[in-house]
Formats: C-alpha cells, structure tokens, sequence
C-alpha cells in the first residue's frame, strides 16, 4: 500500500504554533478552537502584509523544527513502513522549507519517510523546480491507497485518485467541509487511523 499524509496539522501541530505566533506578533489572541478558517489571514482577521509577516514567521527553520508532533503518528507511520508500505509526506509548504521539515521528520523517527513539497495552493514565487517539488500535474502521475489530510482545499486533489481511502484529520477547520463521496472518511487521531486502515486491510494491517 502507498500513503499520502499531510504534514501540518497531520504530523504536527502547526495551527496551534500559529496562534501563539499571532497573539506575539499582532495580539491577535484566537484559541485553537476558534481557528474556523484554513485561511490564517482571514482566521487571525490580518492585512495583507501582517499576514506576510505572520507566514515568514512561522516558516523560519527554528520555528518550525519546535512544531509539536501530533500524539501517535510517528508511531502509526512507522508500524505501516515495518509492514513494507510505502509513505510519503506531501506537504504544502514552500520548498524553502524543505530542509527543516525534513531534519523535522528524521528527529521524530520517520527518516524513512519520503518527502515532496507540492504546490498545491498555487504560491507563486515559493516553488522552484527541484527533485523534492512537485506541480499538480506531477502529483496525478502518482498512485496512492490511502490519505490523511486535513485541508478542506486539498480535497478537489485527492477526488483525482477514484479509489482513494482519504481520511480527513478532525480540525476546526475542516468542520463544514462536505466530502465527495464515501471514500471520505473524518478521523478524530492517530488512532482511529490506525484502526480504519486495519479494518479495511485486515486486523494486522497487511496487505
């Protein structure tokens, strides 16, 4: 089996470190609750050069590398890679930041995880090309079983695969998104990721 997993908000608790990042930069103080809006901008009510700052800011590789890792997945990913399932980690972030994710993934257990940056929001000016980038139409040359993301955005991507199984991370975010079809499934944690992909592979997570 292939996995496609997401990285912030997925693997680590990157909404949250925003919060904080808002409420020293601009006292801007929105609970990680109340973050309603993948859109940060319209979430922490910034202009347009608050929110430059505010994405420079959490982008900068000391930043990210203190991002909290979301409790189970390291575990969970390394489970499915003992078993001979492939993972990738598909990431919205710039290319820029491609370094200290990946130093991120290699200090929490999952060196063995494979990393690609994908342009999957259309920044223009935070991609260049390179072996770990991705454009959209790279990403549908590629074949995955299951998926865990938690961006309301990305969803129209994954429609791409008809027999994807996508489970969606349960944020705040995400709580109006309508899912396309019964391939669709929200999940509260990494363990009730655990439990779904054994279900459908069988009870040891086998192929």
């Amino acid at each position: 089996m292939v996995f496609y997993v997401d990285f912030d908000d997925c693997l680590c608790e990157t909404a949250k470190s925003f919060t904080e990042i808002a409420a020293r930069l601009f006292d801007k103080k929105v609970p990680y609750e109340d973050v309603r809006f993948f859109n940060l901008q319209k979430t922490f009510d910034l202009n347009e050069e608050e929110y430059q700052l505010l994405m420079e800011e959490g982008h900068r590789p000391e930043v990210l590398l203190s991002y909290e890792e979301t409790p189970g997945c390291s575990q969970v990913i390394n489970e499915w890679l003992d078993r001979g399932h492939e993972v990738y980690i598909i990431t919205g972030r710039p290319y820029s930041a491609y370094e200290p994710s990946r130093q991120w993934l290699d200090e929490h257990g999952l060196e063995r995880v494979k990393l690609f940056c994908l342009n999957k929001y259309g920044r223009d000016a935070f991609y260049q090309a390179g072996e770990h980038n991705l454009e959209l139409e790279d990403f549908y040359q590629m074949q995955f079983d299951f998926a865990v993301e938690d961006s309301p955005f990305a969803i129209p991507y994954l429609e791409h695969f008809p027999d994807l199984k996508v489970m969606v991370f349960d944020r705040p975010w995400n709580q109006e998104c309508d899912f396309p079809n019964e391939n669709f499934k929200r999940v509260k944690d990494w363990k009730s990721i655990k439990e779904y992909v054994e279900n459908l592979l069988g009870t040891n997570g086998h192929d």
